[in-house]
């Protein structure tokens, strides 16, 4: 093999070995607290746009609505009137008759991203300073929301984002992609940050001042993107603000579907993530440590300049399974013996994101186009809009 391909393959090799130290040491640093009470703890209102009674989501509701919190509201949406997650929400309220619940029931659309449409009809419903987002799939652990309004409190903050964790169903699928979440995703984020790099945003918590929200332009910006959470925080920085990561981490719910269902949603974030941040999204490869690490030294065998590295970048691999297990991914189903799997796959979905821009979202199909704009591609049908179904709040019991 020629020289320079044995040097280029040592170089991938030990790019791969330093990565790979950096965030398993990042992710043995990073600590999880959740903040006790604080003396001002200001009035806050929820958003939780719903769409289908998924699994847990029940038990997802259940945690917001023990937040110990004096002023709490929950602003649920969907946006159609026979969609069983109403009967979940209805549930909740007779379980907690003193829980500050609104629920909307609004067709209208107001932009190819249905998610962001749900919102737009939610927003004016929220009466309190400031704004929480979260996803449906999303379950909290107590002291969850004095860690979010802590960390927005100081005045140069302008929105507060989280970390999560993958709780994996019993299904091969359901593990794959908690793997994905847990041990890539998440120290991924870690080494960002550490680099300066403050674009991180996930739609699991937003956290933001009512105010700053009608300073960027209301959610109405967000109806055309795909990448909603990462939109919203990068209009709030080109405020002059900051956007903070919370020391809390939270759990989202990975459902049991198809390989193709999970392939999908994968190769979205990855042509998302390029769209919106082309030259990180090339580096990022970095980030997938172990094919990289390996295929370095089969290019550079036998040199010890990548055999070491790529043994130092596999016993990584493993200390951050680990120490996520440790953390308590085990008891979301979380399984050491994927990994070849997870990570193999994981590479295929970074090639792939290079090779179009095409996506799949909500059974349609689109073009993500620069900054995750959404243009649906020739032949789908644009959403419908439709007439408006009045708003029914419910505040305590019936």
């Amino acid at each position: 093999m020629s020289p320079f391909i044995v040097h280029a393959g040592a170089a991938v090799a030990l790019i791969a070995g330093a990565y790979s130290t950096g965030a398993a040491l990042l992710l043995r640093r990073f600590r999880e607290t959740a903040a006790a009470p604080g003396l001002e703890r200001q009035a806050v209102s929820i958003l939780k746009p719903l769409c289908g009674a998924e699994p847990h989501l029940l038990e997802g509701l259940h945690s917001f609505a023990r937040q110990d919190y004096p002023q709490l509201q929950i602003v649920f949406g969907v946006r159609d009137a026979a969609d069983p997650a109403i009967e979940v929400v209805r549930q909740l309220q007779r379980e907690f008759p003193d829980l500050d619940a609104t629920l909307v029931v609004d067709p209208r659309v107001h932009g190819v991203n249905l998610k962001a449409s749900n919102l737009i009809n939610m927003l004016p419903s929220a009466r309190h300073p400031i704004v929480v987002i979260s996803d449906s799939d999303v379950r909290v652990g107590p002291g969850y929301l004095d860690t979010v309004v802590l960390a927005l409190a100081p005045s140069s903050v302008g929105a507060v984002t989280c970390l999560y964790r993958g709780r994996a169903g019993p299904g091969l699928r359901s593990r794959l992609a908690a793997l994905f979440i847990n041990d890539w995703y998440f120290p991924a984020v870690l080494v960002s940050q550490a680099l300066g790099n403050r674009s991180f945003a996930s739609g699991v918590t937003i956290a933001l001042r009512r105010r700053t929200l009608e300073a960027i332009g209301g959610l109405q910006l967000i109806a055309n993107h795909v990448a909603d959470d990462w939109l919203i925080c990068d209009l709030v920085r080109r405020l002059g603000l900051k956007t903070v990561l919370s020391s809390v981490v939270v759990e989202t719910e990975v459902a049991d579907e198809s390989f193709r269902a999970h392939a999908d949603r994968e190769l979205r974030w990855m042509r998302t993530i390029r769209t919106v941040a082309p030259l990180g999204y090339a580096f990022m490869g970095f980030s997938i440590f172990l094919p990289l690490a390996l295929l370095g030294a089969l290019l550079a065998w036998p040199s010890p300049w990548a055999l070491a590295p790529a043994g130092l970048t596999l016993v990584n691999r493993l200390v951050i399974h680990r120490e996520q297990r440790r953390r308590g991914a085990a008891r979301l189903g979380y399984d050491w013996i994927l990994i070849p799997l997870r990570d193999g796959l994981l590479f295929a979905a970074w090639v792939a994101g290079f090779l179009g821009r095409g996506i799949t979202w909500r059974g349609r199909r689109y073009r993500v186009r620069s900054g995750g704009a959404l243009s649906p591609l020739a032949g789908e049908e644009e959403p419908n809009t439709g007439g408006h179904i009045p708003v029914a709040p419910r505040t305590g019991s019936e």
